[in-house]
């Protein structure tokens, strides 16, 4: 019986999505860089923009991020006076993140971020949204994998 020869890096799709994943995070480091802001923290943003007023849970989940790695994240960000953190009125053990005036005044210098990426990408609106949609696809695949193996 003769085996399948292994796959080289390049032939990887996972190695292809890694190198992909590296490219956008060269691409957006600069333009974050004018916001001070790391790639996380503008992720952070992009949901709180989306919705205000939300739990670091819900943020999380959002993100696919565990309080350990949120709060720090969400922390550093308060004391830059862009969020407030509150617990929750109907459950205490609930943090709300909640723009400032200040925060919520960031979206209008980021909007630049989204354009110099569709511009970098190239291609049109339909393109990268069919990419898209594929990445998705591909992650909820692979996430039910991961869940029919337990």
């Amino acid at each position: 019986m003769s085996e399948q020869p292994m796959a080289t890096i390049d032939q990887m799709l996972c190695f292809t999505v890694y190198a992909a994943g590296h490219a956008f995070t060269r691409f957006y480091k600069p333009r974050l860089d004018a916001l001070d802001l790391t790639y996380p923290q503008y992720l952070v943003f992009l949901v709180l923009w989306e919705q205000d007023d939300i739990t670091v849970k819900a943020l999380g989940d959002k993100l696919f991020l565990d309080s350990g790695t949120i709060t720090p994240l969400i922390k550093r960000l308060e004391a830059r006076g862009l969020v407030k953190r509150r617990r929750d009125e109907d459950d205490e053990r609930q943090v709300r993140i909640t723009l400032t005036q200040e925060g919520r005044a960031l979206k209008d210098r980021a909007l630049t971020v989204p354009l110099a990426v569709a511009k970098g990408v190239g291609g049109t609106q339909a393109d990268a949204d069919r990419l898209r949609v594929e990445l998705l696809a591909l992650r909820e695949r692979l996430d039910a994998a991961l869940a029919d193996e337990r």
